[in-house]
């Protein structure tokens, strides 16, 4: 039952920050760097794929054990390697295979995907450590 609240928790403060990010604060930088790229509108159905799981491997890999510990630095330390590793790789390989894909947006989305991933992990671990189930 625990990590289950600590999944929705995860889900529901990742989705809170990155889409105030990109819809909000940062719209207009990846709007003129994707060009092109970017479709008209967002295919719902597969972000909510990519959200869903990547949460639960936020949660496998790095909230699971801090959650245990009790111990939001280790989250937000881990978290944020958990994202760099994962957004640089999607960005770095695109970057790799496709014409077009601007090296400046690569590296922003890895920063971004970086401090979100770990931000979310500390938030989530803070939360179950105060509010959550034994």
């Amino acid at each position: 039952m625990r990590y289950a609240v600590a999944y929705v928790v995860a889900l529901v403060v990742f989705l809170a920050i990155d889409l105030t990010f990109l819809g909000y604060v940062a719209r207009s930088f990846y709007v003129e760097r994707m060009g092109a790229l970017m479709a008209d509108q967002p295919r719902w159905g597969v972000a909510f794929v990519f959200y869903a799981l990547y949460v639960a491997g936020l949660l496998y890999f790095v909230i699971a054990g801090a959650v245990d510990a009790r111990d939001w630095t280790a989250a937000a330390l881990n978290g944020a390697l958990f994202g760099f590793f994962c957004y640089l790789t999607y960005d770095f390989t695109n970057l790799a295979v496709m014409k077009g894909y601007d090296p400046v947006l690569a590296v922003v989305d890895t920063i971004w995907g970086t401090v979100l991933t770990g931000t979310v992990a500390a938030v989530t671990v803070a939360v179950m450590s105060r509010f959550g189930p034994a």
